[in-house]
Order: structure tokens, then C-alpha cells, then sequence
């Protein structure tokens, strides 16, 4: 699907973006690649790096907000694959400009589809997040929401082929805004803000990230959200990772967090197949054959009741494991 396609990541300028970009351009030979994003200081950092120059691959870079329909319409001429990464994701934020947020997550997620729908898109992969489990804070209830669009969409599309799929994932270690790089910039001050002791997250690399969207690309039937076998970590053990000789100092759960994530309820249990690498929540209304699809990726019904959940998820990394990923392949 990659190799001879013109590919649009929206948010492409995010941590995400810049890694998925990079490995299209070492392991894969897309025709065009296009950078569609807000931030022009970020894109123009990104074409003076080399990471980011290919002799192989036209590198476009358009200025655009995922609230501008037109602006994606214009983005998404002679584009094959949608990667829609972009959105608002800071939690506090969210809860203090929640319309913000709306119009960001929901509303850009729509034009997406509509400009995609519109361009002859082939395939669409969403980035969504475990806070769109039985949300409770704003961010997570506008991903929840956009996952729903993209599953929707696949509904009336017609008789044009393309896909929409959504991947949702953890806390992606070491991204902009997340708990590792804010405790190394706490480590200097001599203390590490713990929220609560018992909180647990979790945890995926960028690779893994990156790869799990390069195999919905290439192996998503549309409708499906395919959700990784991750393991967890306890904050605590990420604070001893990073710095052990400091001060811990409890502050309390800020508005809007959980306890521990959840990236399958309860209630999604009754539409999840278990792939081997992933999980897959099946949409309610299948555009395709539920028997064709289980027979294809031999995949099994997960037991009724099932959940994902961090705090109870059988795999947690150790502080060693949590060291060594920090120091030598956090951003690998």
C-alpha cells in the first residue's frame, strides 16, 4: 500500500509524525509524502534536518488546521493514505478550553473524513488514545467521539474503496507533554511530583507506535480498532527509573485523571477479537463478513466480560526494564 503512494500525515510535525515520516522514508518508497500541520516554526525545523530529505521521496509541507475543511480538501488532492494524528491532547487544557478541543478532535476528525471521501482516499488510519475507554475527562470523550466518526464512516462510503481504521494506543514514551521527559526536567530541581502512588499507565515505544499504523495501512478492513498487547508501569517505578536519589512528593490527582487506563471495557468485550499481536474492536455494523474476517486473521473472541486495563494488565515493565528503555531506546 505505501510503496508508489502519496501519503498526508496531519499533525506531522508532533512526535509521532517525525517518527513515522522517518520510517517511511528509510524502510518504505512512497511517492509524496505531505506534512499537514499549524505550526510553521516546526515545519521549517523539520526541512532543514536531514532526517528529512530523500532523493527517493517528494517532501511537501502544507500549513493547515484540521478545522479548515477547505485547507484539507486542497491537502488531500492525489492522496492514496491519511495518517490523522493531530489533535489537542493535553488533558488540563482540554478541561479548561473544552470547545477548543471539540472543534479540534471532533470537528477536524470529520473534515477529515469529508476531504477524504471527497479525494478518492484510499486509506485512513486514526490515532486514538486509551483515555477514549469509558472516558472521563474531556480529551478522552472527544477521541471517544472521534473514534466513532471514522468507525461511522466506513458506513457511507458508498461504492468508493477506501478504509477508515483507528488504532489506540497508551502514553507513548517520551513524547512532547508526557510524564518522562517532565520528570527529567523535575530531576533538576530535586524532587519528582507524584500525582499518587497507585497510579499506573500503559507504555509504548514510538516504534511500536509507528509500526502498529504501518500494519493497520496494510491490513485494516475498515471499522476495526485495533488496540496493541502492551505492558503496563506503575509511576512510582518510572520516578525510581529516572531519579532515585530524589525527593517524591505526593500532590494529588489532577482534574480529569484516572487511577489506571483502560483501552477495552467491559463492554466492548462482546465485539473483541483477540489477533495475536493486537486486539481488534469490531465494529457493530460490519461493511464486510465477520466470518471472513475471524477465518482471515485466525482471529478468537475474547471471553465476555474481558477488560484491558492497565492496573490489572498481567505484563509490567520493571525498574530496571523502565532504565534501560529511557537511556537506550526511548526514542529508537
Amino acid at each position: 500500500m505505501i510503496n508508489g503512494s502519496t501519503v498526508l500525515v496531519t499533525g506531522g510535525t508532533g512526535s509521532f509524525g517525525k517518527k513515522f515520516i522517518k520510517t517511511l522514508l528509510k524502510d518504505y518508497s512512497p511517492k509524496k509524502i505531505i506534512v499537514y500541520s499549524r505550526d510553521e516554526l516546526k515545519q521549517f525545523e523539520m526541512q532543514q534536518s536531514p532526517d528529512f530529505r530523500s532523493e527517493r521521496v517528494l517532501m511537501r509541507y502544507f500549513i493547515g488546521d484540521v478545522r479548515d475543511l477547505p485547507r484539507l480538501d486542497m491537502a488531500m488532492q492525489g492522496v492514496d493514505i491519511v495518517v490523522h494524528a493531530a489533535a489537542l491532547k493535553q488533558v488540563p487544557a482540554a478541561e479548561y478550553n473544552p470547545f477548543e478541543a471539540v472543534k479540534t478532535n471532533i470537528l477536524g476528525a470529520q473534515n477529515v473524513i469529508d476531504a477524504a471521501l471527497k479525494n478518492g482516499v484510499k486509506r485512513v488510519v486514526a490515532l486514538s488514545t486509551d483515555k477514549a475507554a469509558a472516558p472521563i475527562n474531556l480529551y478522552g470523550a472527544t477521541k471517544l467521539a472521534s473514534d466513532k466518526l471514522f468507525v461511522a464512516a466506513n458506513n457511507y462510503k458508498g461504492s468508493r474503496d477506501i478504509r477508515f481504521s483507528v488504532v489506540r494506543y497508551g502514553n507513548v514514551m517520551g513524547s512532547r507533554g508526557s510524564v518522562i521527559p517532565f520528570f527529567q526536567e523535575k530531576r533538576k530541581e530535586g524532587y519528582l511530583p507524584i500525582t499518587d502512588p497507585r497510579m499506573t499507565r500503559f507504555n509504548i515505544t514510538l516504534t511500536e507506535g509507528v509500526n502498529m499504523v504501518i500494519y493497520t495501512i496494510e491490513n485494516g478492513w475498515g471499522g476495526e480498532i485495533l488496540v496493541p498487547k502492551i505492558p503496563s508501569y506503575r509511576i512510582v517505578d518510572v520516578a525510581e527509573a529516572i531519579a532515585p536519589e530524589c525527593e517524591k512528593r505526593i500532590t494529588g490527582i489532577r482534574p480529569g485523571e484516572k487511577i489506571h487506563e483502560e483501552m477495552i471495557t467491559e463492554a466492548d468485550s462482546f465485539f473483541t477479537m483477540d489477533l495475536g499481536n493486537y486486539y481488534a474492536i469490531l465494529p457493530q455494523v460490519p461493511v464486510w463478513n465477520l466470518e471472513d474476517y475471524r477465518k482471515h486473521f485466525h482471529a478468537v473472541p475474547v471471553e465476555q466480560g474481558f477488560r484491558y486495563n492497565s492496573g490489572t494488565n498481567p505484563r509490567f515493565l520493571t525498574v530496571e526494564e523502565l532504565r534501560d528503555l529511557i537511556e537506550n531506546r526511548m526514542n529508537a
